[in-house]
């Protein structure tokens, strides 16, 4: 399939908005990478991996380029000029660039070390930032961020082979439930979760799925099988049906709102293929 042909007015409307946060491939001028959604340097990287561009291309070299040079030495990223680095920005730079081919770089290795040494004891990964304030539910961690990471950690070989990334696993399936708001950011398990999104910007029922399918941990669990249960529910005539696609992407054709996405359509096999393996 030639994603690039079949989906080149998609492509070409990103692209017209490379420059539309005032700096250069969907920053700022100050180099933020993640502002500005679904058009920053982050959305868009995670946009072209899914329409077929890999790291031969030179837009993914340059992409990739840019987000590494906000990589610091001890495996952390700072996404924007100023303020606190907190472990969601790392965790979700670390992922865009897993899916952009660089999961062998030696920086990534070193973020994956970094990660490691910061999951919590419930073992997921949270933000010591309450922006919500705090209450009981904000001892746990994230969902969203430790589902993030969990996705990173499939491009390596610590993939169902080390104990710490199954305590993830567990936090999450936990989560399902509990399904109540947790954490610092408050994710919570309800009806805006079960719409299926695409492409996975943000923690959802398909997102949720699709990763953990890569561990075999979550596949024989009642609650991921009842997750998946749902999200199959969500399939008409074969295709997958993408609910709540982010609204500035609701009339393109890789992403149709309450359409058949023949790109979301490949993730769900792909997720079938990891249970049945």
């Amino acid at each position: 399939m030639n994603l690039r042909e079949k989906y080149k007015e998609d492509i070409a409307s990103i692209m017209a908005k490379i420059n539309h946060n005032g700096g250069e491939l969907w920053a700022t001028k100050d180099r933020r990478i993640c502002k500005g959604s679904p058009f920053s340097t982050r959305d868009v990287a995670i946009m072209l991996s899914e329409l077929g561009f890999t790291k031969k291309d030179t837009i993914i070299q340059d992409i990739a380029e840019l987000i590494f040079s906000t990589w610091k030495p001890d495996g952390r990223f700072k996404i924007s000029p100023s303020g606190a680095i907190y472990p969601c920005h790392t965790i979700g730079i670390a992922r865009v660039l897993c899916y952009l081919g660089y999961s062998e770089d030696n920086r990534i290795k070193k973020t994956v070390e970094h990660l490691l040494k910061i999951q919590q004891e419930d073992g997921g990964w949270k933000c010591n930032k309450f922006s919500f304030g705090r209450g009981p539910e904000t001892k746990y961690s994230n969902p969203g961020p430790t589902l993030e990471a969990l996705d990173a950690f499939r491009f390596t070989d610590l993939i169902n082979s080390d104990k710490r990334l199954d305590k993830a696993v567990d936090f999450l399936l936990w989560h399902w439930e509990v399904k109540k708001p947790i954490g610092p950011c408050q994710y919570g398990i309800g009806s805006l979760f079960k719409k299926t999104e695409f492409p996975f910007f943000r923690y959802n029922l398909f997102y949720y799925c699709y990763t953990l399918s890569f561990y075999t941990r979550a596949h024989r669990d009642k609650r991921f099988n009842d997750a998946l249960t749902l999200l199959r529910g969500k399939v008409k005539n074969g295709n997958m049906i993408v609910e709540n696609p982010n609204r500035q992407l609701a009339n393109m054709d890789f992403c149709r709102k309450e359409q058949p996405s023949e790109l979301a359509t490949i993730k769900f096999n792909d997720l079938m293929r990891n249970i049945k393996d």
